[in-house]
């Protein structure tokens, strides 16, 4: 909030220490928590350090010297506009703000910048981040979801900190998992499709799971059931073969059936306001990521053990390790076949010289870790310098509360089943609490919240940690759920709608009162939000941002309660508590709309 003031006083500690001979380490910045006054401090211990390094340091011990310097820039700044006092404590040199004109300054940056509030400088990279990419030829499951609204929100903070953002999605659409419902539905569906976006990817997954039954081994099978499981296992793998050699009647058929899928993909990822940049897909790289095999080969990188044995980099080996910890990766069947290492391997070289990515983020699951560990080392073998900045945003297994899903079994839950039970509640909870609400608004207000609070149950949990989805926690109005969140919103906007202050202008209130401990609370949170939006995107944690709004949603809560706004007897104070209120909905609302999460006005 004092960024020019905090950039002047910098300007004169750098001056002040040039011309006294002092090493002036990277003054890092802290804000000062509320007590009795808001304040920034910086520490000198660093720059002590240094002197001692060089040999400056007078034969003071290093906290002596930095207590010092800390009382000489103190001194020589003097009066500093913005500031109401400094001080020197311990090494630090401490700089507190009126809190009057603190509060006017954090709510009129609010109410100014309004949804670029809390949003970054340009960082001149560019990030691209690849999430929402479930396999074809199966229907998209809960567990898609959380990687959707992980990548989603990962892409909107980092888009909102500065980066330059590129959203990609890579669905695997090859495999024999892919070719077993090809090869289901043309012995057995062929010419049947059934109507609807979501209907026929649902029917996909249910042929999916059919053709599984019958490739299955079961126990005490006849001799008979054994031999027609074999016949359709050959019939798949023959499929399979075809595919591998473009026959055209299987390529066609393939995709035909994808399209199904992409099409029920597309739809979902309209409801959830994901816009995806880029689409690869993985049957796109497979050719290309054999000829980087050749390169790899031919540059030393990777030794050639065929036909006897596969393609491999001997990673520690090559990054000169005496203890295993990448292992050795194999990049190449005997056969010729590639892996999924092969294949990110191309789609990283694409994503860096096409796209002139400078990092790279990967929404998978955990259980790719080591995966990831070894393409990374692998393209900066290959010299590619972006490997460096290239991450792996792993997240936890979703599970029911009745125990694990299973794609094979049949056992999942829809995504978009959960989207309509979740809408159906809303409405009834509408129809209860708030029947006056006119129906043509209904149903939009149900969406934003129904989607809510899906997409807050799912960030509002460490992402490297599995979980137990449960759509009644899910949709609770009270605790750390999403439609509490939102609630905040709508009290705030129910303030502002009586009072009739649409039009705020920007020059506002002064804040010359006593605040009480929830005003206090309340401009403290909103202060906050830049930095964690700055945090979370250099860290890649969504997480911030959640347990951050709802600290901010719990102190508008407390404050919407104990504090009156409309009914303060001074009108100044009414006038600045109005601008509060409407600083504290534009704050909740950015925050939100980070999570992919919409802010209703009503409820």
């Amino acid at each position: 909030m004092f960024e020019l003031e905090q950039q002047a006083i910098e300007s004169q500690i750098k001056t002040f220490c040039a011309a006294n001979d002092i090493p002036l380490a990277e003054l890092k910045w802290m804000p000062i928590p509320f007590s009795g006054e808001w304040g920034i401090s910086t520490s000198f211990f660093a720059t002590a350090a240094a002197e001692a390094k060089a040999g400056k340091s007078k034969g003071l011990p290093v906290p002596a010297r930095a207590q010092e310097v800390a009382e000489a820039v103190l001194a020589a700044l003097g009066v500093q506009p913005g500031i109401s006092h400094g001080e020197a404590v311990r090494g630090y040199l401490n700089l507190y703000f009126s809190t009057a004109e603190y509060a006017r300054r954090v709510v009129d940056t609010v109410l100014a910048d309004g949804k670029r509030f809390g949003a970054g400088h340009p960082k001149n990279e560019r990030v691209m981040v690849e999430y929402a990419q479930p396999n074809t030829h199966h229907s998209f499951h809960i567990g898609h979801y959380r990687n959707t609204i992980l990548g989603e929100s990962l892409a909107r903070i980092v888009q909102f900190a500065g980066f330059d953002t590129v959203r990609a999605s890579y669905p695997g659409d090859l495999g024999l998992n892919v070719i077993t419902v090809v090869w289901a539905y043309d012995k057995f569906y062929k010419g049947e499709e059934p109507e609807g976006v979501h209907e026929r990817g649902q029917w996909l997954a249910k042929v999916y799971v059919e053709a599984m039954k019958l490739l299955t081994q079961k126990e005490n099978e006849t001799a008979a059931e054994k031999a027609q499981r074999e016949a359709y296992e050959a019939e798949r793998r023959e499929m399979y073969r075809k595919w591998d050699a473009g026959d055209p009647y299987v390529r066609n058929l393939w995709l035909e059936t994808r399209e199904w899928s992409m099409v029920e993909l597309h739809d979902i990822l309209k409801m959830m306001d994901v816009k995806i940049d880029v689409w690869f897909y993985e049957s796109e790289v497979d050719e290309p990521s054999k000829k980087i095999v050749d390169e790899l080969i031919a540059r030393g990188i990777a030794d050639d053990e065929r036909p006897s044995g596969p393609v491999i980099v001997k990673i520690d080996e090559k990054l000169g390790l005496t203890k295993e910890k990448y292992r050795v990766a194999v990049i190449l069947r005997s056969d010729g076949t590639s892996l999924y290492l092969t294949k990110d391997l191309a789609l990283a070289r694409d994503k860096f010289e096409k796209f002139q990515a400078d990092r790279s983020v990967y929404v998978v699951d955990n259980r790719q870790s080591l995966h990831f560990q070894q393409a990374f080392k692998i393209l900066e073998l290959w010299g590619f310098k972006q490997a460096e900045k290239c991450y792996h945003l792993a997240y936890g297994f979703v599970s029911l509360p009745e125990g694990a899903m299973s794609a094979r079994r049949g056992r999942v839950v829809l995504f978009k089943e959960v989207y309509d039970e979740a809408i159906q509640r809303v409405l009834a909870v509408i129809a209860e609490k708030n029947p006056s609400m006119p129906e043509s608004e209904r149903k939009g207000v149900a969406a934003k919240i129904g989607m809510g609070a899906l997409a807050y149950s799912m960030l509002s949990v460490d992402n490297n940690k599995d979980m137990v989805f449960d759509i009644n926690e899910a949709l609770s109005f009270d605790g750390k759920t999403g439609p509490y969140i939102q609630n905040a919103v709508v009290r705030a906007n129910s303030i502002l709608r009586k009072a009739q202050a649409g039009a705020l202008n920007t020059e506002g209130s002064t804040f010359n009162y006593n605040l009480t401990s929830h005003e206090i609370e309340l401009i403290e949170q909103i202060s906050r939000f830049s930095g964690v939006v700055q945090q979370a995107a250099n860290e890649y944690r969504p997480l911030l941002v959640a347990a951050y709004v709802y600290d901010l949603a719990n102190s508008f809560h407390s404050f919407y309660h104990a504090v009156p706004v409309l009914q303060a007897e001074d009108q100044e104070v009414v006038s600045a508590r109005l601008r509060l209120v409407a600083a504290a909905k534009q704050a909740l609302t950015n925050a939100l709309h980070l999570l992919g999460i919409g802010a209703p006005d009503v409820m």
